[in-house]
């Protein structure tokens, strides 16, 4: 494995980087299940596409799912399958993410938002190695090694009886956890010349340099929105460059001022708090052209929470 990244181009040179990807090489040869935690954006799914990559199921389907981002009645026939009739809309039987992922890996991403009657049903699959599919009637066996993530702390809400401790102990049988970029501030110049150049041949334009003021304001940001964040502002940089060296203001203007116009728009008229959530929650539906999943990270709720929020205000 490449010391500056791993097999799904995660990048970085730092020392906990380093470690993530030396453990990565070494779970990779098992099929235990991984539980990955991390925050938003840090690059989850990498490391489980790593690891499917680097294993000996690397010949089958790696297929990934965000648990947050469909409804309870329709991810169990997602997980499990379905036979024809069982329920309206069952026109046919269809196999479920288990199944297709039979002999590989599935990637249970956001782990957390499953409801708890689904976490029972899960578990019962982790231990007997056999799902049975929506209105069936026979059980069929499966080798599909689970990986999860969440950024949730599970532990916390095991204690708050919102998460199955047997089944919390299932899933973390080998835990991995991906450091945040606000830990690991050496590798942002590695990853901004990695968007850079990706984003470049995107847009088929020549490659850009960074100035050394513009790096030291990328190395000084905290970037809560970890690598996704810095993905996304190197992009923007990117299109409305008008030198070939990304200049302050461009940043500046791309940032500050989208913040400035925010906060007069949410306050002007000093709203109430209720006002104010759903004044925020339309301004970043509004900021991400409405993309569900990132407009949930963005606000640090699930794809579900955010549908409640959207039918109580109205912007469904």
């Amino acid at each position: 494995m490449d010391h500056t990244q791993s097999v799904q181009s995660m990048i970085g040179t730092s020392a906990s980087m380093q470690n993530l990807f030396d453990l990565i090489k070494i779970v990779s040869q098992s099929s235990s299940n991984v539980f990955i935690r991390g925050e938003s954006g840090t690059g989850k799914e990498l490391v489980a596409k790593d690891l499917h990559a680097s294993s000996l199921r690397n010949t089958k389907p790696f297929v990934a799912i965000n648990c947050s981002a469909i409804p309870d009645h329709l991810l169990e026939s997602e997980l499990f399958g379905h036979v024809k009739g069982s329920f309206t809309g069952a026109i046919s039987d269809k196999k479920g993410l288990f199944e297709e992922a039979d002999g590989g890996t599935l990637f249970l991403d956001e782990i957390g938002d499953l409801d708890l009657s689904l976490q029972a049903k899960l578990l019962r699959v982790l231990q007997n190695k056999e799902v049975r599919p929506v209105g069936g009637i026979h059980s069929k066996h499966v080798d599909t090694r689970i990986i999860s993530a969440t950024h949730q702390d599970l532990k916390s809400l095991v204690k708050k009886g919102k998460f199955r401790d047997d089944l919390f102990y299932r899933l973390n049988v080998i835990p991995i956890h991906v450091p945040p970029l606000r830990r690991r501030k050496e590798d942002i110049p590695l990853l901004v010349n990695y968007f850079i150049h990706q984003y470049c041949q995107k847009n088929e334009t020549p490659e850009i340099r960074i100035s050394e003021e513009e790096m030291k304001r990328l190395l000084s940001y905290h970037w809560p929105g970890n690598v996704r964040e810095l993905e996304n502002v190197v992009e923007r940089l990117i299109v409305l460059r008008s030198h070939e060296t990304l200049e302050h203001s461009i940043l500046e203007d791309s940032v500050s001022e989208q913040v400035d116009n925010l906060e007069s728009e949410l306050i002007e008229d000093r709203p109430t708090l209720e006002k104010l959530e759903e004044r925020y929650i339309k301004a970043v539906l509004r900021e991400v052209h409405n993309q569900k999943t990132k407009a949930a990270h963005v606000l640090g709720i699930s794809r579900r929470t955010l549908y409640r929020k959207e039918l109580l205000y109205g912007l469904t």
